[in-house]
């Protein structure tokens, strides 16, 4: 009798902290619906300006206010060479991507040839000049079979008598004059009553237009609160909007293959037409480059169900393998400047088939598709014991570029840098997990990819301790970016460290993270390059990469530095945010915090929108152990100033929802999770000083209570998916 009532009453009592537990998150939650204030795409398909700059407006304009409202017309008048050339700039408040489409409602002639209407576009006001930042025609005509250059910076309009409706389409009008290069990235649009001298005699400067509306039609995925399975919330209102801000960042990336409107140097690809992908950026190259996906993949998963976008380029580049091994970065020829024709899928990366093995392991894990690895596992055998076995260093066991090949940033660095060899690390010990699913799933006692497995883990072995044998800076207490360079990078030292070649808790780890701290450190974020780097590249000290930083900032978490992890967030996106555009994310920026390419940079790059995954993964706590998160873990690693975080991981098994709170008496964490069924995990809390583990408690909804285990200062509890727990 007395077991019974003391089991009643630990359930009673477990039943109630529970509940009251449950009640503390008040103040981080009202409904699954207040992140929806934070997503920035677009409600429908048609995209209106958000404002006429007025004091961009020139000459004689009549009611420019009118583009906004559509009560009336506005029309644009020039006749003669002595008026000033009438313009309107249009603001479209962010950036976005599509096709412009304008309503005219009439034009009158005032000498031969229809009144012309010239288009620049630009993603920045800095750049909004007397054509656009850029446009598609900049990279065309450089090789027999590619797409002609049809325009020189502006797209141009021939504006008709009667009323009818433009849409921006890649092509002329009359032959080759009256061109335009169709689809843009762009926040901004600038409208000139002007024509080109070599587009007469079909349109003039002069006359009058009538326009009723102007608009765009939406070209990437539409990111509405009702496409997101996946959601973010925290108590730092800017960290969250930047979690939405990548994720729309990636939505203007995320589009159908089209021929005219991809990167015309070799680009187009008769195996992606009609494809959903990812793009690199929304402005350019627009062709889905490998590394990019490193990043660009995992913000997808995490916000929308379109893996296809991942997949399809993962399976394309991997059905264009060379007989070496190698595997293409994306589906663009081998020169980026061509004088002579060259076939496409040849651009010489060395590093974008790691990627590739990198991705393919994300791609398993955060969605499931065991049958893409199956399918693709000799694509991986080739890639490991073919190409890159072919370049290593016998002397060092490094991996060493070959003349003639770049890699992401296409830095000047053959031979062994660190960068290369520590994903040569990374890519391996990936492989050799999806090589032990490939042999779990085998019928074979004796599968041949449990023997891969061990040669891969074995070589990862090796090639770890070569870079610490050979690339270690004692000196700088960092990793030399090539032995003897006297430059020490971020690529390679941030790799070193999530790889494993640096273990966590070990003095290299400490050591070569605080050196990009002391030595990196910009107002923009961390520079991929200390002073050292200055002799491989003007600027490189002082360019930031967000791409590169995602590594950097995941080596923090991973390492406990989680306040400098989240001060590197905040500097690099907090910069990106306060300038012009605005909310999407930079491909890289440079000297002084500017875009580090001037107008010909991207300014809503996918391969930047690292916050996302970082936060999901490291704030809210969530990652996949097994394939589709039929096995994961929950561990919390916020910065000390974060309050509270709350959001939801999708699975195919369904969300994992997990959110929170520090508690107000010894800000220890109370974490809610509650997993899909049909799976399991594990929530890990910390310890707090001065407290045992077994004060550390976890009840299921039930007011059962759970046993943990004490690993590593942290309390595990192990449990089922299909229940709701809380551990405090």
């Amino acid at each position: 009798m007395g077991g019974t009532f003391l089991r009643s009453l630990l359930w009673t009592y477990g039943a109630a902290l529970y509940h009251a537990s449950s009640n503390q998150f008040a103040n981080a939650q009202t409904n699954d619906t207040s992140w929806h204030k934070y997503v920035r795409a677009p409600s429908s398909s048609t995209v209106k300006p958000k404002a006429v700059l007025g004091n961009h407006t020139l000459g004689q304009v009549v009611n420019a206010e009118n583009l906004l409202t559509g009560d009336n017309t506005t029309v644009l008048i020039r006749q003669g060479a002595d008026d000033a050339v009438p313009t309107v700039v249009l603001d479209f408040g962010q950036n976005i991507v599509g096709l412009l489409e304008i309503d005219f409602a009439s034009s009158t002639n005032a000498s031969d040839g229809l009144p012309g209407l010239k288009l620049s576009f630009s993603e920045s006001l800095e750049f909004l000049t007397d054509r656009s930042d850029f446009t598609r025609s900049d990279n065309a005509g450089q090789g027999d079979g590619n797409p002609p250059k049809i325009t020189s910076g502006t797209d141009q309009v021939a504006v008709k008598n009667e009323p009818f409706t433009w849409l921006n389409q890649w092509g002329c009008e009359f032959g080759s004059q009256v061109c335009s290069d169709g689809l843009h990235g762009f926040r901004y649009v600038k409208l000139e009553l002007d024509a080109l001298p070599e587009d007469a005699p079909y349109t003039s400067s002069y006359g009058e237009v009538a326009i009723y509306s102007v608009s765009l039609q939406w070209s990437g995925y539409l990111g509405t609160p009702d496409s997101y399975t996946g959601w973010f919330e925290c108590s730092d209102e800017a960290l969250t909007q930047w979690w939405y801000d990548g994720a729309y960042t990636t939505e203007t990336c995320t589009d159908v293959f089209r021929d005219n409107d991809t990167e015309p140097r070799g680009a187009a690809s008769a195996s992606l037409l009609g494809r959903w992908v990812l793009h690199d950026g929304a402005k350019r190259d627009r062709d889905p480059y490998m590394g990019d996906l490193a990043v660009a993949a995992l913000t997808s998963y995490l916000t929308h169900d379109i893996p296809e976008a991942a997949r399809n380029v993962m399976e394309d580049l991997a059905q264009h393998q060379r007989d070496d091994g190698w595997i293409p970065p994306a589906s663009i020829c081998k020169e980026l400047s061509l004088t002579s024709p060259s076939n496409n899928y040849a651009l010489p990366l060395f590093d974008y088939p790691l990627w590739w093995v990198a991705c393919s392991w994300d791609h398993v894990m955060y969605t499931g598709n065991l049958s893409y690895i199956s399918t693709y596992y000799p694509t991986l055998l080739r890639v490991l014991d073919t190409y890159y076995v072919a370049h290593t260093d016998p002397a060092t066991s490094l991996l060493a570029r070959p003349s003639g090949y770049g890699d992401y940033a296409f830095i000047p660095r053959d031979g062994s840098a660190a960068y290369y060899s520590a994903l040569y690390v990374l890519a391996l010990n990936r492989a050799a997990d999806l090589a032990d699913l490939v042999s779990a799933e085998s019928s074979s006692s004796s599968s041949p990819s449990s023997e891969d497995a061990a040669r891969w883990r074995g070589r990862a072995a090796g090639v770890s301790a070569a870079v610490l044998a050979n690339l270690w800076d004692a000196g700088a207490g960092a990793f030399f970016d090539r032995a003897g360079s006297g430059a020490h990078a971020q690529d390679g030292n941030s790799l070193a460290v999530l790889s494993g070649i640096a273990p966590s808790g070990s003095n290299y780890t400490s050591s070569a993270l605080a050196y990009l701290e002391s030595a990196t450190a910009r107002p923009y974020g961390h520079a991929f390059y200390d002073a050292g780097g200055e002799a491989l590249g003007a600027g490189y000290s002082d360019r930031v990469y967000p791409f590169v930083s995602y590594f950097e900032a995941a080596a923090r978490f991973e390492s406990g530095l989680a306040d400098s992890a989240v001060v590197l967030l905040r500097s690099t996106y907090g910069h990106m945010a306060a300038g012009d555009p605005g909310v999407t994310m930079w491909e890289g920026v440079g000297v002084n915090g500017s875009k580090y390419e001037g107008a010909f940079t991207s300014l809503a790059h996918a391969w930047s929108t690292g916050v996302t995954p970082l936060l999901t993964t490291y704030v809210l706590g969530v990652r996949p152990l097994k394939p589709g998160f039929r096995e994961w873990t929950v561990r919390p690693l916020p910065s000390a100033d974060l309050a509270w975080a709350r959001g939801q991981v999708p699975t195919p098994y369904g969300p994992l929802s997990v959110q929170w709170e520090r508690s107000g008496d010894d800000g220890l964490l109370l974490l809610t999770v509650v997993p899909p069924p049909g799976t399991n995990g594990t929530m890990v809390a910390p310890v707090g000083q001065g407290q045992q583990g077994e004060s550390l408690g976890a009840w299921a909804d039930d007011g059962t209570r759970l046993d943990g285990e004490v690993i590593d200062g942290s309390v595990v509890f192990r449990v089922e998916g299909g229940r709701e727990y809380v551990v405090h």
